[in-house]
């Protein structure tokens, strides 16, 4: 009775806030071509403009350059004046939960994980929601598009990438389907970081024979997919096997979660030995970096989480985490960045800024939420930078959009769109100064 009411206090908590922050209206398609001029544009190849201009019409960019190298004169464009602020492509949130878990301590605003260990076909495009009041305060920091990804154990389905202003989940879709989420069975308890508090020393993990059973279903479901693959017209078609088709041709990736360095190598062979052929590490920590030379020689490139955390093993360097993402991007292995929590995702921006104190250039830290996420994603071809002919999601900061004293988004587009920079933060913000100015 007691846990009901509780559940019951929540939902009626979460109403009443929906009911005094509304998400701002989605912006409407790009009708007029828009020319941002007088910026410094950070165009996500290393390249920095000072003095820039770029000019999108019909959702694409057009120009990208110097002021003066522009040859249009801009009759029937909407022109905005961005002199001293920057221009940044957009930022892309990689392995989020964004959209499927609203109030974590609310079961039924939670909708990231389904029942079972072997659920590929799960989509979690269809449980994506547009209305969530956590999307309006992420994008507010730059970041326009976010891969959405299941939680769960062995094959829990299938990711998708969104762009994060939309009516619904179809309006929503960016790239549909674009992956395989693998979580490899792990032998041994799980790694207790330091400042963990309340997670079990003692806590025991799945031992050798469940182990070797978790890796035997999946060495099955793999062979099946196979063989399913190589039948033209399926009687009964099997939807679990018909995810996993993608992975054979290369029209899908494999994003594999294995926080043991046993474990990274194992889950990385059975999947080269199954002809997989786009591999990515998720989740990427300090036991990736124990097997980069396994890494770098299979060209696997990471996601690296945790940035903003205490080392994993008692021995490391404090700063390890901070050190990270230039390491590997020294060793050669592309690198992204995610921020492991999606009611957090706004600090996306700024554990890139962490990067820069500790060994990558502020231009290379862009890269890690940019043009490397769009690559490892295989969206490069539409977004990630500022190029001619690139989807326009494009951000204006008047500072620094990396470093959490600056940051300050004035304008944001996506695919040319200007979006609202509204959210439930700063409306409450709003009110309450409203209040507090009558007493």
């Amino acid at each position: 009775m007691k846990k009901r009411f509780f559940t019951i206090a929540f939902i009626a908590a979460a109403i009443l806030l929906k009911t005094t922050a509304q998400n701002p209206v989605v912006a409407p398609a790009q009708t007029v071509p828009v020319i941002l001029e007088g910026g410094t544009i950070h165009t996500g190849t290393g390249e920095v403009i000072d003095d820039g201009l770029i000019a999108f019409s019909a959702g694409k960019i057009t120009y990208v350059g110097k002021s003066e190298g522009f040859k249009g004169d801009g009759t029937g464009s909407t022109v905005i004046n961005v002199a001293g602020k920057q221009i940044y492509p957009g930022l892309i949130l990689p392995n989020t939960s964004l959209g499927l878990i609203e109030i974590s301590g609310v079961e039924v605003t939670v909708d990231n994980k389904e029942t079972g260990d072997l659920n590929p076909n799960v989509r979690t495009i269809v449980a994506y929601n547009t209305d969530s009041h956590v999307i309006p305060v992420v994008r507010s920091n730059g970041v326009l598009i976010a891969q959405i990804v299941p939680d769960g154990t062995l094959l829990p389905g299938t990711s998708s990438i969104v762009q994060l202003d939309a009516w619904n989940w179809t309006d929503a879709i960016y790239k549909a389907d674009d992956g395989i989420i693998l979580g490899w069975p792990r032998k041994s308890s799980p790694v207790r970081r330091r400042g963990d508090y309340g997670m079990p020393g003692s806590m025991q993990g799945a031992g050798e024979n469940q182990y070797n059973r978790n890796v035997e279903l999946l060495e099955k479901i793999f062979t099946d997919a196979i063989a399913y693959s190589q039948l033209n017209d399926p009687v009964d078609r099997n939807l679990r096997l018909e995810a996993l088709k993608g992975l054979f041709d290369g029209s899908k990736r494999l994003y594999i979660n294995a926080p043991e360095p046993g474990g990274i190598i194992a889950s990385i062979t059975f999947a080269l030995r199954y002809g997989v052929k786009k591999i990515v590490l998720t989740n990427a920590d300090e036991s990736a970096w124990a097997v980069k030379d396994f890494l770098k020689e299979h060209q696997i490139p990471v996601i690296l989480a945790h940035i903003h955390s205490l080392p994993k093993y008692e021995d490391s360097d404090t700063r390890f985490p901070f050190k990270l993402a230039a390491m590997f991007t020294k060793e050669g292995i592309l690198v992204g960045l995610t921020y492991e929590n999606q009611a957090y995702g706004y600090n996306l921006p700024f554990v890139a800024g962490q990067t820069v104190a500790y060994g990558l250039t502020k231009e290379e830290a862009l890269l890690t939420v940019t043009a490397n996420t769009a690559k490892i994603l295989g969206i490069d071809d539409l977004t990630g930078t500022l190029e001619n002919g690139k989807d326009a999601n494009i951000v204006v900061s008047s500072g620094d959009l990396l470093d959490m004293m600056t940051n300050n988004v004035e304008y944001a587009f996506i695919t040319g769109r200007n979006i609202s920079l509204d959210n439930k933060h700063k409306q409450l913000y709003r009110r309450f100064t409203e209040k507090y100015k009558t007493e």
